[in-house]
This record gives C-alpha cells, structure tokens and sequence, in this order.
C-alpha cells in the first residue's frame, strides 16, 4: 500500500497531535517499579511541610505594604478573601491528591487528565518556580541572619556577601551554604527531613504567636489606636480591600507542596486531604491574626513599609521585640527554603519515570527511600544561583508556575467529573490478549447484529481478523461495542466542548478586564463574549449529569470536591485573572524558559515517553485483558 508525500506530513502532523494529549493511567508509574519511595508521613507531617512552606517572611513585610497602599484597617478582610481564593484551589487539590496519590503533583495530574503536552509545559514551568523559589528565599536569610546577630555587617567575612568587581556581582556564600545544607538534609530521609521543618515552622509560629499575644495587650492597653481614624474601617473602599487580597494570595502559595509527596503518605486518601486543609486553615488564621493586631496598633498610613511589625512594636516601647521577630523571619525563611527544594526532586523524578526526563533522575536510593539524584542535582542548580545572582528580579516567574499549576488542576476537576478518561494504555506486550479479546467481542457482534465493528488505532492501519472482509480493526484498540449508549457519547461530547469554552470565556474576560489600555467598546465587547461563554458553560455544566466513570477513576474513599462544576470554574478565572496581571516582563522571561521545555520536548521528550507503544483500550476491558494475560 503506497501513500504520497502529503499524505506522509499530514500523518506525521496527526501523530504529533496525539502524542500531546495521550494521557496515562493513574499509578501506572509506581506499579510497574518495585522501589518505591518510603511511606512515612502522617497528618502532623503534612502539616508541617504545608505550613513550613507557606508562610515565609514576606508576612512580615507584606502587612506594612499592604496596609499603606490598598486595605488600611480592613487588611484582616484581605487576607480572609485571599485564603477564601486559595482554599478553591485547595479543595481541587485535595480531590486529585486523594485519588491520585502519586509524586509529581499538578504535572501527575495533568498528564492523567488533559494530556502529555500539557503536563510537559506544568512540569517545566514547576522546575523553574522551585529552583527560583528556593534561590530568591536563600538570598533573603543571610541579611536577616546578620540583623539577628547584630547588623548588616556581623556575618563571618567566608559568610558575608561579597562584590566581586570585575564580574560586577555580589555573591552570597550564606545562601549557598544554606541550600547545601538543607539539599544534604533532605538526601538523609522524608521523615527526618520533614521533622526537621517542623521544628524550624514551631520556632517561626511561636514568633508570631508573640506578635499576637503581646499586640493584642498593646492594643487594649492602649485602646487600638489604628482601628480610631475618621476615614473609617475601609479607607481605600471595598475596591482597596479586593486588590489588597490580590497581593496577599500570594502569601497563600506552598501548601500545593504537600500534593508533591503524596507518594509517602501513609494513608493518603485520608491524610492528604487533611493535611492540605489543615495547613492552609493555620495559616489563614495566623496572617489574619497578626495582620488584626498591626494594624490596630499603628495608623495604617504610619507603617513602616520595610519593618512594620518591629516599628509597630518599638512605637509603644518594646524595641527588643525586633529580635524575636527578627529570629521568626530567619526561621520562616528557612522552613520556606526547605518547602521550595523538596517538591522539586519528586517533580523530576515523576517525569523521568514517564519517559519524559532522562532516568537518570528517576533513581531512588534502596537506603533512604528518596531520589538522592534529583534533591543533588536541585540542590547544586539552587546553589549556583543563589551564590552568584540576585533573582529578586525573577521573583514574579515564581508565581506563574504556581498559578499555570492551579489553574490546571481546576481544569482537571472538571474533567474528572464530566469527561474522565475511558481508556487505558496497555503494554504492547499484552497485544496477543487485546486482539484475543477484540475477536471475542467482534464474534459476538457479528452473530447478534450480522455487521463488523472497527476499532480505532495508535498507528492508523486495519487488518481484518476472522478473513472476514466486512469486518475491520482499526489496530490495535479493543472494540467498541455498536450497542453502546449514543445519549452517554453525546453527553460527553457536549461536557468536553463546554469545559474548553468556559476556560476560553474566563480566559477573554480576565483579558478584556485586566487591559485597561484597551477602546472602551472593545474592552466591553470582548468582557460580555467571555462573560456570556463563562455563564453559559456554567449553566450547561450544571444541568447536565456528570459520569458515573468518576466513582471508579483512581482511589476511591477520599475527599470529593464540592460545590462543583460552580467551584472549579470560579477557581479558574482567579488564577487567570492574576496570571494576566502579572506583567509583561514576567511573560517575556517566562515563554524564554518555556520555549526551551518545548524544544527539550521535541527532541527527548516525546520520544523516550512511557506511553511510546502503548496500545489504548476501553477501561471496561482492561481487567479481562489482565486476566487473559495471565492464562
């Protein structure tokens, strides 16, 4: 059989499209490794690492910042609607981690519902927000760490920034040290890791604990003077408040850590889901508390912008307060530090054992249960760049990793309920048993309807089986049954177009409402095409039925989202809306680094894939497969 050139390009074009959304099995990773990473963590853990990872020091900056500029007194509000917007995507989490318990995170759940080319791009965009994350927190300890010992200037001379003229640089062996120190202690183990963190979080808790209780003395001692001004509660509006919780999400951002080790809860369909929610409900509490305590001791527009909590304290008195302060900024900065360089390495790992990175990074150590390579090879790139580059400049790309992340796993929420996947990849191996099946199947169907049924393929080509020339597979999927339920495939049709409107919709609203710089017709029109996409994906998502596949895809007995699709759907237009917010220049450098991933993609990636020759069948035949297999 001959084909003509074009008829070559146009099938290598539809083999590309397909590599981008095959998507994989859930654990189909773990099952087929026999070592696996070591199963130790315990809700307390998972704490320990949400809260360790989330709150870092900017706390104890952002609450002057914020107050000044957007919320004043109202800043308590701030940071309830800020954690009210991270607990949508919390709640997304929670589901996927729980039926998904596997290492990788966003990137594992991506890949299992949207597809290969998606996860790429949220795995690539999470190397860059771990490995900037960890160096930019390094490079902020070692000045907190000089003021705690004394000044600017206390730090040992091998310690102490310096500039190196001809290379016009300040390098920082602090933060390199820093980083090196917590890579060796997490090659040691997850458990000893992870309790180390927590006693780090304890001391920078019990710092802010102090503030609270030692705030709220000051405070009626001395009748709260920030909360009596006559520009009232809401200096700024209602408005003030709103942009003042777009700041502070940000303070949110690191429980999504916890996801990262499903692979070594205990019991993750239980743990995880508390763990998630129990560490972002500590943290809410803790920002809103401190933030309630501020602010009612100092006039919102007196604040120091650098210092607010140690200049609040120091205005009624309590000049030493700076210090334990100070010790709870070192000590959030470096449970932060350890939050950043712990997902990484489980990332990496992730995509090596789907093909995706070399296997180099797929090795777990037999001794300690984590993959030694990948926590190395992260720990000497954090390294590097927190010794010789001041990354505060790259701090923004930080967060787009972050939001892509959420804003996927919102997406995959949706598709679990309406569209989960109704086939599975098999080996190639067991191909003797698929077409062995498919004959059995298309036997039946042709005594019970006298008509053959075609079967789809990976490769494109039909043989026929039986010498039957009416009867053709499209090799090798397993037949599909011509009884099957026309109402159900339509149904699924529908609920896959709507879910790809509505992100379309959220997607042109947030657009149109974030550019300002735009004609007022335009910028409406374009605000009531997405509003009117938005609404109606909405209704149509409501109205119709989710699948009944979504009670057997993946572990069964954990958390199930609620509020759905309404929740999902208002988690994606948060995360978009402060996605297009976050610059140009944070765009530019980004699609750099993203740009890279696609090329890295194309010449390694999409051809080592564990998902290569595998042969997609529909789920209800899996197990009789398996079990013909066996035989």
């Amino acid at each position: 059989m001959g084909l003509s050139g074009d008829g070559n390009d146009g099938r290598s074009w539809g083999c590309g499209l397909r590599n981008l959304v095959r998507r994989k099995e859930v654990d189909s990773a773990n099952s087929s490794r026999g070592s696996l990473l070591a199963k130790e963590l315990s809700v307390l853990h998972l704490i320990a690492i949400g809260v360790g990872s989330t709150i870092g020091a900017g706390v104890y900056i952002l609450v002057g910042t914020v107050a000044r500029e957007h919320s004043g007194p109202a800043l308590t509000f701030s940071f309830l609607v800020a954690g009210i917007a991270a607990a949508l995507s919390a709640f997304c989490y929670a589901e996927l981690a729980s039926r998904c318990p596997s290492a990788g995170s966003a990137y594992h759940y991506s890949y299992i519902c949207v597809g290969e080319g998606v996860a790429w791009l949220i795995g690539w965009a999470l190397i860059l927000e771990y490995t900037i994350g960890g160096s930019a927190v390094a490079r902020g300890i070692s000045p907190n760490l000089a003021l705690l010992f004394g000044g600017p200037d206390s730090l040992p001379a091998f310690l102490a920034r310096q500039h190196i003229p001809g290379l016009d640089v300040v390098v920082d062996p602090c933060a390199a040290a820093l980083v090196i120190i917590v890579t060796g202690l997490l090659c040691v183990g997850i458990k000893e890791s992870t309790m180390a963190q927590a006693i780090v979080t304890t001391a920078n808790v019990c710092a802010m604990i102090f503030v609270i209780v030692a705030g709220t003395y000051l405070g009626f001692k001395t009748g709260w003077p920030g909360y009596e001004l006559p520009t009232g509660y809401f200096p700024f509006g209602v408005d003030g408040m709103l942009a003042g919780s777009a700041t502070v999400f940000f303070a949110y951002i690191g429980f999504d850590s916890v996801a990262s080790t499903a692979e070594e809860v205990k019991n993750p369909q239980r743990d995880l889901p508390l763990g998630i929610a129990s560490a972002l409900s500590v943290c809410c509490a803790l920002y809103m508390l401190v933030s309630g305590v501020i602010v009612g001791l100092v006039p919102y527009y007196s604040m120091d912008p650098d210092t607010p909590i140690s200049s609040a304290f120091a205005s009624h008195g309590m000049k030493w307060a700076a210090f334990i302060i100070t010790a709870g900024a070192v000590m959030a900065l470096c449970s932060t530090l350890m939050g950043s360089i712990l997902p990484q390495p489980r990332i990496l790992m992730a995509m090596a054992r789907d093909g995706l990175l070399p296997p180099f990074f797929s090795d777990i150590n037999k001794k300690t249960q984590v993959p030694i390579k990948s926590t190395i090879a992260t720990g000497i790139c954090a390294a590097v760049l927190a010794f010789f580059m001041d990354v505060s400049q790259l701090a923004g790309m930080v967060s787009v990793g972050t939001l892509l992340a959420f804003t996927m796993v919102a997406i995959s929420v949706l598709i679990l309920r309406y569209v989960p996947p109704d086939e599975v990849p098999l080996p190639s191996s067991l191909q003797s048993s698929i077409d062995s099946v498919a004959l059995r199947y298309s036997s039946q169907d042709i005594y019970g309807n006298d008509r053959g049924v075609s079967v789809d393929t990976v490769k494109g080509e039909a043989r026929p089986l039986l010498n039957e020339k009416e009867i053709t597979f499209d090799y090798p999927l397993i037949i599909k049954r011509v009884q099957a339920n026309f109402t159900e495939k339509n149904r699924r049709i529908l609920a896959g177009w709507t879910i790809m409107f509505t992100c379309i919709g959220a997607f042109v609203l947030t657009f149109a409402a974030s550019s300002l710089g735009l004609p007022s017709s335009l910028r409406f029109s374009l605000c009531g095409v997405g509003g009117t996409l938005l609404l109606s994906g909405l209704v149509v998502l409501t109205v119709i039925d989710q699948d009944e596949g979504r009670h057997s895809f993946g572990h069964s007995g954990g958390f199930i989202c609620p509020l759905v699709p309404l929740l999902p759907i208002v988690c994606i237009l948060i995360n978009l809306y402060l996605l297009i917010n976050l610059g140009a220049a944070t765009w530019a450098r980004v699609s750099v680094w993203l740009m890279i991933g696609v090329v890295v993609y194309v010449f390694y990636g999409r051809n080592h894939s564990s998902l290569l020759n595998v042969v997609y069948v529909p789920t209800a035949h899996v197990e009789e497969i398996r079990r013909n297999s066996e035989l």
